[in-house]
């Protein structure tokens, strides 16, 4: 099975375009204040005007308040929403909309009782733990955690063009999610970096 992929934190047009060019399969929008790579409603629709078919737009939230969640929805065309906090199954499923949950995985964490718990959820999100911080540390985990359950994984944390190939043939998962490996500075996207990125997935 193809592994997808999924290129986080885009914040210029040029940057979405090229990523549906060289076949990102969606891209994640964040609309999480904090982060470097957060941008608005309006920004947004820029962003995805254009964007070509059969790409999916995913929206980033962490522990939002329902009516941000609510906007989004008014006012933009997206396909799946991403929760990266501390959100309960219900308030995740309460949209009616496809979502993914980000699991930060550390000591302990039981993925099957996730999965149970998150049971209307389309995936979720394998990311790295770093007090202080929902995402986007860089790092990679420990991928001998992962355990197989019952629905499918996206595998995120630190990957890059140098250790996807590596992290398909161990976790197998059903995508992959980058943000900062493929960037030239924090929110920019390497075109370079994007395309030698999609070349190992494609390879693995």
């Amino acid at each position: 099975m193809r592994t997808r992929v999924k290129i986080c934190g885009i914040t210029r047009q040029q940057d979405a375009d090229f990523a549906a060019e060289s076949g990102a399969d969606a891209i994640g929008l964040v609309f999480y204040p904090p982060s470097p790579r957060a941008i608005s409603f309006a920004q947004a629709n820029t962003i995805t005007a254009n964007l070509a078919p059969f790409v999916s737009k995913v929206a980033l939230f962490v522990d939002p308040d329902k009516d941000l969640v609510s906007r989004c929805l008014d006012e933009l065309s997206v396909d799946i929403l991403q929760f990266h906090g501390d959100e309960s199954p219900d308030f995740c499923h309460q949209f009616e909309m496809p979502y993914l949950k980000a699991v930060r995985m550390r000591d302990g964490v039981n993925l099957q009782e996730v999965a149970d718990d998150y049971s209307t959820a389309s995936a979720l999100l394998l990311d790295t733990y770093q007090p202080g911080l929902p995402g986007g540390t860089g790092k990679t985990f420990d991928w001998s955690q992962i355990s197989r359950i019952d629905k499918p994984i996206i595998l995120a944390g630190g990957l890059h063009a140098s250790n996807v190939l590596q992290a398909i043939h161990q976790v197998q998962p059903y995508a992959v999610d980058v943000s900062g490996g493929v960037e030239s500075d924090k929110g920019i996207k390497s075109h370079e970096k994007i395309s030698t990125f999609m070349r190992e997935v494609a390879n693995a």
